[in-house]
């Protein structure tokens, strides 16, 4: 190489290496990718709630796509029973390393410390909130047998013949559990609760025809509907959903001032590293804002969220007040 184009290759190589030392810290950063605060290897997001149901459904998405997102294996572990409470306790006891996430809902956070009265774990310290992924509103389905095509219908029926029929739910003290007995409270129905460990086995049971009637969340029950394998008389929100517009709300259907809904959220144990908490929950709004994800949401009637990790907690809060006068108001509801 002749001298001074020698002297010149090696002026511009030095400049080019004292202004990446001086640009600004987000043009290093597309140089060189910050270290992720997540663990290696594979984590586990417990979903604590029988396989098939509304959980499930959307924990499987969230799941596939927060691991490509991540690029880490996210499987799904269902464990199922006392309302999501054993799912939910197993995570609050594991280390708070990120390899152990929970799909919490209305259920594990705020029913189930409003109602049980010995519960395995603490919703408001035992958990790192993460972020809120979808609010879904409750739906009431009836068998084809049952001769009742509106909610009226089904009073009177019901009214006609206390204590015959009963209706399922994903387990004691589930969303959908307390929409049938604030529908019981507010019409006056002798009518039986017929708990599951998730809402997959219940729609089994409401499909066959072994249960004539069943609240359960929209997400898990509207492939069942456009089927027409079961009836849906009402939705439990305040407004229609834009999925089934045919569908009316409780209120409309008779029952004025009736409103219940669940909602799912990724929580971690207490004391989760806020760097990890960070990034997993900006991965995840990231997650929910995907048009084929908010597509989907959309297509099972649930409402895309992806919130911040303060957000979360203030919904739990807000939801636990709320939720707290409704069963006072209903006696309680308390069970072991």
């Amino acid at each position: 190489m002749h001298r001074s184009s020698r002297r010149l290759w090696l002026h511009a190589s030095a400049s080019s290496l004292l202004g990446l030392a001086l640009a600004p810290a987000s043009t290093r950063a597309l140089a060189q990718p910050a270290a992720s605060a997540l663990p290696k290897g594979t984590l586990t997001l417990v979903v604590p709630f029988a396989a098939g149901g509304a959980t499930d459904v959307v924990s499987r998405l969230v799941a596939q796509k927060l691991g490509e997102r991540i690029q880490r294996g996210v499987v799904v572990e269902n464990l199922g029973g006392g309302g999501g409470a054993i799912g939910a306790a197993k995570v609050a006891r594991a280390v708070p390393d990120g390899h152990t996430l929970l799909m919490g809902t209305i259920a594990t956070h705020v029913i189930n410390p409003l109602t049980m009265a010995q519960l395995p774990y603490n919703a408001q310290t035992g958990f790192t909130p993460i972020s809120l992924l979808a609010t879904v509103p409750n739906v009431l389905l009836v068998h084809s047998s049952v001769k009742a095509r509106n909610v009226q219908e089904l009073i009177a029926l019901v009214k006609a013949q206390p204590g015959k029929f009963g209706y399922g739910t994903s387990g004691v003290g589930t969303p959908p559990h307390l929409s049938g007995e604030l529908l019981k409270s507010m019409a006056g129905l002798d009518m039986g609760h017929v708990p599951y460990k998730g809402g997959g086995p219940a729609m089994s049971d409401l499909v066959a025809g072994h249960i004539p009637i069943l609240f359960d969340v929209l997400t898990g029950a509207a492939a069942h509907i456009r089927a027409g394998s079961v009836r849906a008389l009402a939705v439990t929100t305040r407004e229609r959903v834009a999925s089934f517009p045919d569908i009316p709300t409780m209120a409309e259907a008779g029952v004025p001032g009736y409103e219940t809904w669940t909602w799912n959220a990724i929580f971690g144990p207490a004391g989760m590293p806020r760097p990890m908490v960070d990034e997993l929950s900006q991965a995840l709004q990231a997650v929910l804002a995907l048009p084929d994800v908010q597509a989907k949401l959309k297509e099972l009637s649930a409402t895309p969220v992806g919130s911040t990790p303060e957000a979360l907690a203030t919904l739990v809060k807000t939801e636990t007040d709320k939720w707290r006068a409704v069963i006072q108001s209903m006696g309680g509801l308390k069970r072991d």
